[in-house]
């Protein structure tokens, strides 16, 4: 039986830790620096930041109780280090990180405005304010095959697919990022490969419940759920063998400076 933390970690976390080089380099992340890690989740970007860099101190924040005790029990240390936070009304004091970042998280935020500020007020003047969202709508490939197969067999469901979800399309960080204030703003895509070693281990991972996708696949029946398997492994395998599945993937990143 999957934690809801474990759950988390098959279905998207291991993939975050494949984006989380990317967003590292392009916010421009430096050794000693202090970096807040907004919607931590399970911990991915915050562990590899400290990984990659020996003085970096890192604190990551999420809502999920569940996932920050499972990020503190696998990954945590005296310089990485997770806390339950909201990311519109977070606990630290003005202008006390270099740089806080966002992987994979603003799209599910409420108001995501409010966590833009948040993000701007708790680090320096001059700090770097960066995030990424995956590109719903086309380049994160493992969504966009799942939905186009749930939608051609209920067309009813187009509503819950993430291509509808806030700042998931070109630009639309930027313009968040211009519309806080901040300066200097950059946007670039974010490219990651995701490997599957298996039909299953790309399936398996939305029985799950994660997400809007697992959700859908918690809401129908189980032979909704078998026509819905075999359509995904028609899709992706065509009438050959099992085998490794390597879907290209692309995120939307964003970053800018606090005035």
């Amino acid at each position: 039986m999957f934690s809801k933390a474990d759950a988390y970690e098959r279905y998207m976390g291991r993939w975050s830790e494949l984006l989380a080089p990317a967003l590292i380099t392009f916010a421009d992340v430096r050794d000693g620096e202090t970096v807040l890690d907004v919607g931590t989740g399970t911990g991915a970007l915050a562990r590899t930041l400290g990984a990659r860099f020996p003085s970096v101190r890192v604190t990551g924040v999420d809502s999920a109780g569940d996932y920050i005790t499972y990020a503190n029990q696998k990954y945590g240390n005296d310089r990485v280090q997770y806390q339950v936070g909201d990311a519109r009304q977070l606990e630290h004091s003005n202008g006390c990180f270099d740089k806080a970042l966002a992987a994979l998280a603003l799209n599910f935020v409420p108001n995501s405005s409010l966590a833009v500020r948040e993000m701007t007020r708790v680090t320096k003047k001059g700090g770097v304010i960066a995030a990424a969202v995956w590109d719903y709508s086309g380049g994160m490939q493992m969504l966009r095959v799942f939905w186009d197969e749930a939608r051609a067999l209920e067309p009813g469901v187009g509503a819950r697919d993430e291509a509808n979800m806030p700042l998931c399309r070109e630009g639309a960080l930027a313009t968040l990022w211009k519309q806080e204030g901040l300066l200097n703003v950059q946007a670039s895509p974010l490219m990651a490969a995701l490997q599957f070693a298996s039909f299953d281990d790309y399936w398996s991972p939305f029985l799950l419940g994660q997400g809007p996708a697992g959700a859908h696949v918690a809401s129908l029946s189980r032979e909704q759920q078998a026509q819905l398997e075999q359509r995904l492994r028609t899709r992706l395998l065509g009438e050959g063998p099992d085998r490794v599945i390597e879907m290209p993937s692309r995120a939307w990143a964003v970053r800018g400076n606090v005035p």
